[in-house]
């Protein structure tokens, strides 16, 4: 079992395991393509199973001869029964993914850890990216943690939690005025001048394969059996068809049965290119400049746009969008039931899970599984509005005034 080429995903040009990203040919995107001839389902599961405590012990499905060393191992997030909440949405059976879980508290930390491995493999002292946030943060830590020098590159305009957990990492923190898609075409065109290993641009191949972790754990989590849906947040599209084609794999290599499920994804309004093409029925994302509290969502032109228009279609699911005020109540009905403080992306989530079950999309006997992909404390302005905290003298005559009204509403 050994990753053996990078493939195209439209012409299927087949590339050596280097610094590569687009094909010559037709500059479709690339991907790692594996040999799994060799593959026992059986002994792939044992061996999982007394691996180590992360996404390193699925190695042997990753973009590594063998297992690299990592002092940071991101994976096997919980998985969460919420009860409480597919009650208060109505729903039948639903887990909550939480991958703040992660050492820096995103799903980033997954697809940075795979891409700095292959980095140093590749003999890269200096690792960079574009980022709306989590990237950042995941990227600056991880490479302190290695020893790696380290760029990062975000738009000016981010939440200040995000830039101050970035900074003190030593990273050099770049901010520059514009979009994030201003910032990935300042970063692709410094890929070509700068002998950087950007995780997001040249070894975008390798770093979207963490993101396949996900659905590993997953399956792994409800007992070595899948979900009929999963709600994930879309801004680029990669986290969305990726924990599909982890599914996909083990589907197709016999350490899971069944088929592929619903797959519903998550946009802002403010920045929906891929749902607008959705329920157009349009085959391409029509470029959009963002405007929304979801940050870490606001990809305007998202690279795998198409491919998840086509995985939300063929599965059976959607793609979706809701305004900033949904996002902001999925935050509270979120913790209000689970105890889990999501970011803006997670609130994404939530309100479009509780969209779907609103309009009936869900069938009470599916079992549902939403993906909360960051921290509520890196998004804080997001919740200031709603803040409410009752001050009173240090008398029970001031408490018994200000509170025993509220308790008999």
């Amino acid at each position: 079992m050994a990753p053996e080429a990078l493939v195209c995903k439209e012409c299927e040009s087949r590339y050596p395991l280097e610094a590569s990203y687009v094909c010559e040919r037709c500059f479709g995107p690339l991907e790692v393509s594996y040999d799994f001839l060799d593959l026992d389902p059986g002994e792939a599961r044992r061996k999982i199973q007394a691996g180590s405590r992360g996404i390193w012990r699925y190695a042997d499905f990753l973009p590594f001869a063998e297992r690299p060393r990592d002092p940071l191992e991101p994976g096997l997030t919980p998985l969460v029964r919420a009860e409480r909440l597919a009650e208060r949405l109505g729903i039948g059976e639903l887990w909550v993914k939480n991958d703040a879980a992660n050492p820096t508290h995103s799903f980033k930390d997954r697809v940075v850890a795979i891409a700095l491995a292959k980095a140093r493999e590749l003999g890269f002292q200096t690792v960079a990216c574009a980022s709306t946030g989590n990237l950042a943060n995941a990227v600056a830590a991880h490479a302190a943690a290695a020893g790696l020098s380290s760029y990062v590159f975000v738009p000016v305009d981010l939440e200040e939690q995000k830039l101050l957990a970035t900074g003190v990492y030593g990273t050099r923190l770049v901010g520059v005025h514009g979009t994030y898609d201003d910032v990935n075409r300042l970063c692709t065109q410094l890929c070509e001048t700068r002998p950087w290993a950007f995780v997001n641009v040249n070894l975008r191949p390798y770093y979207s394969e963490g993101s396949k972790t996900l659905a590993y754990e997953t399956v792994e989590q409800l007992g070595w059996s899948l979900p009929d849906r999963v709600v994930c947040p879309i801004a680029s599209g990669s986290l969305f068809t990726k924990i599909a084609k982890g599914l996909d794999q083990w589907i197709d290599l016999g350490l899971v049965e069944g088929e592929l499920p619903a797959f519903n994804g998550a946009q802002a309004a403010g920045c929906n290119p891929v749902a607008t093409a959705f329920a157009e029925g349009w085959d391409v994302c029509k470029p959009q400049r963002p405007e929304t509290i979801a940050k870490s969502l606001a990809i305007g032109d998202p690279a795998d746009g198409v491919y998840a228009l086509d995985l939300a279609r063929r599965t059976g699911g959607a793609i979706d969008s809701v305004s900033d005020d949904e996002i902001r109540d999925g935050i509270r009905v979120l913790a209000e039931t689970t105890g889990i403080f999501t970011e803006t992306a997670g609130g994404v989530t939530i309100a479009v899970l509780a969209k779907l079950a609103e309009r009936g999309d869900i069938d009470p006997s599916e079992r549902v599984v939403g993906y909360i992909t960051g921290e509520g404390l890196k998004t804080l302005d997001a919740t200031r509005e709603s803040f409410r905290m009752f001050e009173i003298e240090p008398t029970l005559e001031a408490f018994e005034a200000e509170l025993e009204p509220v308790a008999t509403r």
